[in-house]
C-alpha cells in the first residue's frame, strides 16, 4: 500500500489508546486539568464503574469560549508555547492530547465558565471528528466535563473493561493518590448517586494527617514518622511508616515529583535500600512522599501517560533519597519522637516517678518490690555498667525522685526470653535476644565504618570479559572500588581483573561482585551491593554473638541492655525486621482487668 496520512479519528483513537487504559485513566486526565486550570475544589461523579458516567467538576480559571473546540483539537494546550517552557514544565499536564484521546472513544461534554465571563458555554461530542459549535450554558466559573459511554464506539476495547466494582476500585485508588499530591484542594467523590468521601483543605500538618488517615487508615498514621528535609536543592518532606508497619504487598508506597506523582525505579530503590536492614524479608515499606527539585532537573516528557520522569542527576537524587530515610529509620529507638510539625526528631523527656534505692544492691529496685535472683553475667554492655546506674554511695544521697529513662528500670525476665520493665508510661516487654542482636550488629557496621573495608589479596586473579563501556566506567571508578574493599585493574580494552575482595566476602565469586558492582553504577549511578552483603555477613555475627533465649540476666544486666537500645540506631527492631520492645500503658492494662467500668 501507499503511504497516506491517517484520519484525524484513527489518530486520536491511537492516542486514547495510549492515555486511556480504563476509565481511572480519563479521571486522571480530567483531574489534572483541573488542578492545573487552579482549582481548590473538584468534584467527581462516578455512574456504573465510570462505564455510564465520569463526570468531573472544578471552580478553577475555566476555558474562554472561543477556545472550547479548540481545546478537543489535537496537540492544543495553553500550558506551554516553547521548548524552554517545555524543560521546566511545572503543569500535570501538557501534551494536548488527553481530551481529544478521550473524546474519540466517549460522548464528551465541556461547560465551562472563565474568570470574566458574564455566562457559561458549552461544547459537545458524540466520538466523530466533528463537534457542535459552543453554545451558551449556565454554569458558575470553572469546567465540568462529562465523559459518557466510554468506549461505546471501540467494542474492542469496551469488552477489555473489568466488572463495576472492579473499575470503581480503580477510579477511588486514583482519585486516592491525587487528593494526596495537593492538600489545598477539597475532594469529593460519588458512586451511582452515593457519596463515597469527602475531603475538605488540609492547610495544617493536623488536617493533612487526618485526610492521611481517612484515606489510607489510622494505622498507618500511628505508625508514621513525619519528615520535611532539604539538601542541595533538593527537598524531601511527607510521612514514612516505621518497620512494623510493613506491607505484604507494595500497596501502599505513593511517591510524587514536583506534585506528580510517579513509578520510578531509581526512586524505588533507593527506598528499599534505606529499609534494607529493618525489614522483616518479603515485606514492604509504606510512605507517602514528597521529592521537590528545580523542574530543569527533571524530565517529564518521557512516558505518554507521565508515569515515569528521567532526573538529569540520578546518582544525586538516588544517593539524597536513600540517605534521608537511612537517617531517618536510624532514629527509630525508644524515646526519639518526631515533632510531626517541623519533622525535628528529638529525645522525648522522662516524666518525674519515685525509684527507691534497695540497699546493698547495684540495681534500681521498682516500688512493686519484685525480687530477682542474681546470676552469673551473660549479658556484655558496650559500657561500663556503673556509668547507667548509680555507685552505692550516690544511691544513698539520690532524691526521692528521679528523672526515669525511655525503657524504665528492669523488674525482671520472663522464661528466660523476655525483660519485663516499668517506665514511666507502664509496662514494657522486651525481647532481650533481639534487641541484643540489633546492638551488636549495629557495633559491627560502626567499627567496619571506623576502620574502613579491609581488603584480602586473591592468591589467583579473577579475569573477566566486560563490553568496553563496563572497562571504561571501571577505570573511572576506582575510588569506589576502592571504598568497597575491591581491588580492580584494567587489562585490556573489554578485560578487567579482580586483584582483592573486601576480608569479610573471603571465599566469595569475585567475577560475580564485580558484575553486579558493575551493574548497579550503570542503573543508579552507585552501588551498596558490597556493603549490602558485608551488612549480611555481619548480621549473622551479630545473632550468633547474641544472649540466647533460657539465658538468666541479673538486673545490672537487664538495665545494662536497656541503656543500650537507648542509644542504638535502628533498635526499634531486630536486623531481621521483628520488634524489639513493646509499650503497654496503664489504660491498655487497665481494660485487661476491666478497672473503671
Amino acid at each position: 500500500m501507499r503511504i497516506q496520512a491517517l484520519p484525524a479519528q484513527l489518530i486520536n483513537q491511537i492516542a486514547a489508546g495510549e492515555v486511556v487504559e480504563r476509565p481511572a485513566s480519563v479521571l486522571k486526565e480530567l483531574v489534572e486539568n483541573s488542578l492545573d486550570a487552579g482549582a481548590s475544589r473538584i468534584e467527581v461523579d462516578i455512574e456504573q464503574g465510570g462505564a455510564k458516567l465520569i463526570r468531573v467538576r472544578d471552580n478553577g480559571a475555566g476555558i474562554h469560549p472561543e477556545d472550547l473546540r479548540l481545546a478537543l483539537s489535537r496537540h492544543a494546550t495553553s500550558k506551554i508555547t516553547t521548548l524552554e517552557e517545555l524543560e521546566r514544565v511545572s503543569s500535570m499536564g501538557f501534551r494536548g492530547e488527553a481530551l481529544p484521546s478521550i473524546a474519540s472513544v466517549s460522548r464528551l461534554s465541556i461547560a465551562s465558565r472563565a474568570t470574566g465571563q458574564e455566562s457559561g458555554w458549552i461544547v459537545s461530542s458524540d466520538g466523530g471528528d466533528r463537534f457542535a459549535d459552543p453554545a451558551p450554558s449556565a454554569h458558575p466559573q470553572g469546567t465540568t466535563v462529562e465523559v459518557r459511554d466510554l468506549f461505546y464506539n471501540t467494542p474492542a476495547r469496551r469488552k477489555f473493561m473489568r466488572t463495576e466494582k472492579t473499575e470503581f476500585g480503580h477510579i477511588e485508588t486514583q482519585l486516592k493518590r491525587l487528593a494526596l499530591s495537593r492538600f489545598d484542594v477539597s475532594f469529593s467523590l460519588s458512586h451511582n448517586r452515593k457519596e463515597v468521601f469527602t475531603l475538605p483543605l488540609a492547610d495544617q500538618v493536623m488536617e493533612q494527617e487526618r485526610r492521611l488517615a481517612g484515606l489510607l487508615g489510622s494505622g498507618f498514621l500511628e505508625q508514621t514518622i513525619h519528615l520535611d528535609r532539604e539538601q542541595a536543592g533538593l527537598a524531601l518532606r511527607g510521612w514514612v511508616a516505621r518497620p512494623v508497619f510493613s506491607r505484604s504487598q507494595a500497596d501502599m508506597q505513593y511517591f510524587y515529583v514536583n506534585g506528580r506523582m510517579v513509578r520510578d525505579k531509581l526512586v524505588t530503590h533507593a527506598v528499599r535500600q534505606a529499609f534494607q536492614d529493618v525489614l522483616f524479608h518479603g515485606r514492604h515499606p509504606a510512605y507517602v512522599l514528597y521529592l521537590d527539585l528545580d523542574p530543569l532537573q527533571v524530565d517529564v516528557n518521557v512516558h505518554p501517560a507521565k508515569h515515569e520522569v528521567r532526573f538529569r542527576d540520578g546518582r544525586m537524587v538516588h544517593g539524597f533519597i536513600y540517605r534521608t530515610l537511612h537517617q531517618v529509620l536510624a532514629d527509630t529507638r525508644p524515646g526519639q519522637e518526631v515533632d510531626r510539625s517541623t519533622g525535628e526528631i528529638r529525645l522525648v523527656e522522662a516524666e518525674q516517678r519515685p525509684v527507691t534505692p534497695v540497699s546493698g544492691s547495684n540495681a534500681y529496685q521498682r516500688p512493686l518490690g519484685f525480687q530477682v535472683q542474681e546470676r552469673p553475667a551473660t549479658y556484655q554492655p558496650s559500657f561500663d555498667m556503673q556509668q547507667p546506674l548509680p555507685t552505692p554511695a550516690a544511691r544513698e544521697g539520690a532524691r526521692e525522685e528521679d528523672d526515669i529513662p525511655p525503657l524504665g528500670f528492669a523488674l525482671a525476665q520472663l522464661k528466660g526470653v523476655y525483660i519485663l520493665a516499668e517506665n514511666a508510661t507502664g509496662l514494657v516487654l522486651v525481647d532481650m535476644h533481639a534487641a541484643h542482636e540489633r546492638i551488636t550488629y549495629e557495633r559491627f557496621k560502626q567499627a567496619v565504618v571506623d576502620g574502613g573495608i579491609s581488603r584480602q589479596p586473591l592468591l589467583v586473579p579473577v579475569s573477566v570479559s566486560v563490553s568496553s563501556r563496563e572497562a571504561d566506567l571501571a577505570e573511572s571508578q576506582q575510588a569506589l572500588f576502592r571504598e568497597l574493599g575491591l581491588e580492580v585493574d584494567r587489562l585490556g580494552a573489554e578485560t578487567l581483573v579482580v586483584r582483592a575482595i573486601p576480608v569479610l566476602l573471603q571465599g566469595a565469586d569475585g567475577e560475580k561482585l564485580l558484575r553486579d558492582v558493575l551493574s548497579d553504577i550503570v542503573v543508579h549511578g552507585s552501588s551498596e551491593r558490597i556493603r549490602d552483603e558485608i551488612n549480611q555477613v555481619l548480621a549473622t555475627m551479630a545473632c550468633h554473638g547474641s544472649v540466647r533465649a533460657n539465658r538468666r540476666l541479673t538486673i545490672e544486666e537487664m538495665n545494662a541492655l536497656l541503656r543500650d537500645m537507648e542509644r542504638t540506631e535502628r533498635s526499634d527492631q531486630c536486623n531481621h525486621g521483628r520488634p524489639t520492645w513493646v509499650q503497654m500503658d496503664m489504660t491498655r492494662l487497665d481494660k485487661l482487668f476491666l478497672r473503671g467500668q
